[in-house]
């Protein structure tokens, strides 16, 4: 794969990511309600995926990033380039969002960084594991699986289910399901409080519902080790990419 397609691919997952943590984290500081909340991370995501799917596969997500790789449906170079880029953009937004927030809102909320709400690290772990589990679920049902006739509406279907994720999840455990929406808050905020609930949950989460769905539904398929299309199919022909999480 060329350098350039490598920076065209890179710019698309920084700017998605970058937007999903800047809403996102913006929005726990100064949305009322938890559906406020849910519809910002869900609505970004929709729009995102949809926007520059087509580009990079709009992972967003070093969760769903992982998972995509552990089934060999991304090439391990570009996998761990969109790590760097995702975890990138998250600390970038994360620095504006200290800048331009009010000091009372962003160390009120540590920038947005995701908390527990009640329940121990371990509950924690399994409340992101199951979220993220359902996220990746719908992205390879919607995304990836080239049968699928869905492409169409991928991104739609990958926000709502972040929105209904978050709906029931915020209260637990911030519902972030994505490594990339805690890593941001917590670098730049400073605040590492169980900070690896965020990491093994949505991680472990994500791969399982990849290596099942894969297992069950793929297993004839033999993707490429380097694809030339979307990096979440595979194939040559361009359609939707994935998404994740708040």
């Amino acid at each position: 794969m060329m350098v350039g397609d490598y920076l065209r691919r890179g710019v698309a997952e920084f700017v998605g990511t970058f937007a999903l943590i800047f809403v996102g984290a913006g929005a726990v500081a100064f949305a009322r309600t938890t559906t406020d909340i849910a519809l910002a991370n869900g609505l970004v995501i929709a729009v995102m995926v949809s926007a520059v799917g087509l580009i990079s596969g709009g992972f967003f997500n070093p969760a769903i990033t992982i998972a995509v790789a552990v089934t060999r449906r991304i090439a391990p170079p570009l996998a761990g380039f969109y790590l760097v880029v995702q975890l990138g953009a998250a600390a970038l937004a994360a620095l504006l969002l200290k800048w331009v927030l009010p000091s009372a809102a962003a160390n009120g909320t540590h920038l947005g960084t995701p908390a527990l709400g009640g329940i121990s690290s371990g509950k924690g772990v399994v409340v992101e594991a199951v979220l993220t589990f359902f996220l990746v679920w719908v992205v390879f049902a919607t995304a990836i699986d080239p049968r699928g006739t869905f492409k169409q509406i991928a991104g739609l279907a990958i926000g709502l289910t972040i929105v209904f994720d978050a709906l029931v999840g915020l209260g637990l455990t911030g519902a972030a399901m994505n490594p990339a929406r805690a890593f941001g808050p917590q670098l730049v905020g400073n605040h590492w409080s169980h900070f690896w609930v965020w990491y093994v949950g949505p991680i472990a989460g994500g791969a399982i519902a990849a290596f099942i769905y894969e297992g069950l539904y793929l297993s004839g398929g033999t993707p490429k080790p380097e694809p030339v299309g979307p990096p979440e199919t595979g194939i040559e022909e361009p359609g939707p990419g994935t998404a994740a999480l708040d």
